[in-house]
């Protein structure tokens, strides 16, 4: 048993007449009746004789009509439903994003797209880069805002923008007193302040490697803040994406430009692919885009 005999079933008893019916449901008469044929073969009874009158239903097909209808009806609901889950903005969505991000750019985006959008439930998640690209991959995630680079070649991923890495320094640090842009090589014999994998920590092992001389870890920290709030109590130095050094001024660090050619960051919006959103999904995704292209971070 299928819709289309379902539906050929209840527009004949409809119309009374097969010929109108068959118009109606855009198929020919000998279509029609091979949908009906197979519908009385699949239950076992006769639902309808034809008579020079038209076709009348038989005591069965006045029993199993109601029945028919209902199934259709709620076959309409659930497809009405669906066709609203992905056109129509409203839900949740789960959007995941580095600590950087999470904490100094999505607090105002959020405000700004619940304003637009109130019907669509944001859940947001912070986490490291592998964790995120993870999640991302296993549908755990809709989105998520992480850098480059990705391990996975079936990730699409949309570039928002790209920042330099800076020194983050305590107040009145003796780098922040050169008044120039430093070389990462200055900074290798500082006490360092890190999360461990993080970008900024790997370009400062680097520069340790290349001066061969062992990073002299500080502290270990698993969150942005507490690397900051680490720095600010003077306890050592710390390579920072931009965008969490804006405010620096009413803080107790200084902030130290690295030398031309310094480590970068990309920073990209990455998915699956537009067939695994939701419309919830492609709004946040249409909106983090053109918010960023329009404003910057």
């Amino acid at each position: 048993m299928n819709t289309e005999q379902l539906r050929a079933f209840a527009q004949v008893a409809r119309e009374g007449r097969l010929t109108v019916a068959a118009k109606q449901l855009g198929m020919s008469q000998p279509g029609l009746s091979r949908q009906l044929q197979a519908l009385e073969k699949e239950l076992g009874v006769r639902l309808l004789v034809r008579t020079p009158g038209g076709a009348v239903l038989t005591d069965a097909g006045e029993r199993f009509l109601p029945h028919a209808r209902r199934a259709l009806d709620a076959l309409a609901a659930g497809t009405a439903e669906l066709g609203e889950l992905t056109t129509t903005p409203r839900g949740t969505v789960s959007l995941g994003a580095l600590q950087t991000v999470g904490m100094y750019l999505l607090p105002e985006l959020v405000r700004e797209f619940k304003s637009r959008y109130p019907e669509v439930l944001p859940r947001l998640s912070e986490g490291m880069h592998d964790a995120l690209e993870a999640g991302i991959a296993s549908g755990e995630l809709d989105l998520c805002i992480m850098s480059l680079p990705l391990r996975r070649v079936d990730l699409v991923a949309q570039k928002l923008w790209e920042e330099e890495m800076v020194l983050v320094v305590p107040g009145g640090h003796r780098l922040a007193r050169l008044k120039r842009p430093v070389a990462l090589t200055e900074v290798v014999e500082e006490p360092l302040v890190v999360i461990p994998g993080m970008s900024g920590t790997h370009a400062l092992e680097a520069a340790c490697e290349a001066r061969g001389v062992k990073p002299r870890v500080a502290v270990e920290v698993d969150n942005a803040e507490g690397l900051r709030r680490m720095v600010e109590q003077g306890l050592g130095v710390a390579l920072l994406p931009a965008l969490m050094a804006r405010e620096h001024e009413a803080r107790g660090f200084d902030v130290v430009e690295v030398t031309k050619g310094g480590p970068r960051r990309q920073v990209v919006l990455v998915h699956r692919g537009e067939e695994y959103l939701t419309a919830a999904a492609r709004a946040l995704k249409s909106f983090i885009v053109e918010s960023l292209r329009r404003a910057g971070p």
